[in-house]
């Protein structure tokens, strides 16, 4: 696959031709503050009202479930129709905020400007900024995935963009306040630097199997646009307008995908005992932690949601190693991502970084397994 990419301009999606044409006003002039201030009023209020939906969703699939449908509390169906009406708006919005942030955020951000910031650096270092960067943001494996595509479409080496799409869901400051609480700082520093190593040398991986053919055409063919010397002409209302056009192609592609991860996901939520995978996730058994990541990869949630089964699975005395490992992969490897990424990815791509990510959490749930 080839992508044309001039170094006398700059390629920035969905901004129409005549933002780009010769003496149009510059972002900042006087005609145009205006339309930031009033763009600032609507994205407060816009913000607000998403932050009132966020936090509304708990209370209000509890009540869909409990009192329109009459399910009873405590058995497997209403346990998995909650998850489902709880997860499906959650992901949507967090997928329509950080698509629509990452498109205006890519506006500033173009492909020469990115690779002028890259220059003269080993692709190794790119992939420890990267895991860093995925470790200060609060993002799951599904809304990580518009951050990777931005990453690519921005021309960042493909390796680089697999090592924050690995480190954003997996190492989190709610996962290692767990650790750190339960098992002290030695135990969240150790999850802290095999979680980063996993990031950075899976990505490093895959970055020298050289597998940028197998990126979907669509997501290269994102960055073609009408070319220009800077990105100075562009105003606020253009910015915008690139943050809504990505909302339409990247949500308007996937959200079928993800209700059907969710869904079964629900399903697994709901069905699956925690006793019988306790029973399976003991110490002595050396394929006690390939099987927890075999179990984990089909579920998902973030961190936050798989903390009271992280806790309720070590209670029963399942292995520390396994259950970090298990944890890993829901959290890093969910099947909702899964889905997404094959609209992203092709399956030869897709198995190699599920594979790669894999083995790596593997290794984690054995020295964890030894050292405790």
């Amino acid at each position: 696959m080839t992508t044309t990419r001039s170094s006398d301009t700059v390629a920035v999606s969905s901004v129409p031709p005549e933002a780009f044409a010769e003496g149009s006003a510059s972002s900042m002039t006087p005609a145009d503050k205006p339309s930031v201030w009033r763009y600032l009023l609507l994205g407060m209020v816009l913000a607000t009202a998403w932050t009132g939906l966020y936090y509304s969703l708990a209370p209000v699939s509890k009540w869909l479930t409990y009192s329109l449908f009459r399910l009873r509390s405590g058995e497997h169906l209403s346990a998995a129709v909650e998850f489902f009406i709880f997860e499906v708006p959650k992901v949507m919005l967090l997928l329509t905020a950080v698509v629509f942030a990452v498109g205006i955020v890519r506006s500033f951000f173009t492909p020469e400007r990115t690779r002028a910031v890259l220059a003269g650096k080993r692709e190794s270092v790119g992939n420890v900024l990267a895991a860093g960067l995925g470790v200060v943001t609060p993002f799951c494996s599904c809304s990580a995935v518009p951050l990777f595509i931005g990453f690519v479409t921005a021309g960042v080496p493909l390796g680089v963009t697999f090592s924050f799409l690995i480190a954003a869901p997996m190492i989190n400051e709610i996962a290692l306040g767990l650790l750190l609480s339960l098992f002290g700082w030695k135990v969240a520093l150790i999850y802290l630097g095999t979680g980063l190593s996993v990031a950075i040398l899976a990505g490093w991986i895959i970055g020298r199997l050289r597998m940028e053919k197998y990126v979907e055409e669509w997501v290269y063919k994102m960055q073609v646009g009408p070319g220009v010397a800077s990105d100075e002409n562009i105003t606020w209302a253009d910015r915008v307008g690139c943050g809504w056009t990505s909302v339409k192609d990247i949500v308007g592609r996937v959200w079928l995908y993800v209700l059907a991860g969710i869904a079964v996901g629900a399903g697994i939520h709901g069905y699956v005992p925690e006793n019988f995978m306790a029973s399976i996730m003991g110490k002595g058994a050396w394929w006690s932690v390939p099987l927890a990541v075999l179990i984990g990869i089909p579920m998902y949630s973030n961190a936050a949601g798989i903390i009271p089964v992280v806790q309720a699975l070590l209670g029963k005395g399942a292995a520390l190693g396994t259950v970090l490992a298990f944890m890993m992969s829901v959290i890093g490897l969910s099947l909702p991502e899964a889905v997404i990424l094959r609209k992203v990815l092709k399956m030869r791509l897709l198995i190699t970084f599920f594979s790669i990510v894999a083995a790596g959490i593997m290794l984690v749930g054995y020295l964890f397994n030894l050292i405790m």
